[in-house]
């Protein structure tokens, strides 16, 4: 009986190790998309959002960051008219990437526009403290 309970445990784990693979699987062929087809797309990506760190953070935040990039700097509305998501939604993604270092906020009036600094000399966020 416990020899059926340990395959069934090892067939779980077999499950989600192969999900987690399809899913970074997933991640690498847009990133092999977007070199592929657009190679200038990632001469606009700055050092701070690398092709690593774009494939760890989660989809919805990848988009948001890949967006920013393209436009440069932006309004978390403008944003939004490209990735198709409500204001607010892309807010809240957007300014979770300002906590995590990624990107910058800077408030003009009533707006805030976020960028992505560009980096000294490759230093990396993470590595400023």
């Amino acid at each position: 009986m416990s020899y059926m309970k340990a395959a069934k445990s090892q067939t779980r784990l077999l499950q989600k190790i192969k999900e987690s693979l399809e899913r970074l699987n997933e991640k690498m062929d847009v990133m092999i998309d977007i070199t592929r087809h657009n190679p200038s797309e990632t001469e606009t990506i700055p050092d701070a959002l690398d092709v690593m760190t774009l494939l760890s953070l989660p989809d919805h935040l990848r988009k948001s960051a890949v967006t920013l990039c393209k436009l440069g700097e932006a309004t978390a509305e403008e944003v939004a008219e490209q990735t198709q998501r409500a204001r607010a939604v892309e807010s809240s993604y957007l300014n979770q990437l300002v906590l995590m270092g990624y990107l910058k906020k800077e408030r003009r009036g009533r707006k805030a526009y976020f960028y992505v600094e560009k980096e000294k000399a490759g230093e990396k966020p993470w590595e400023k403290y």
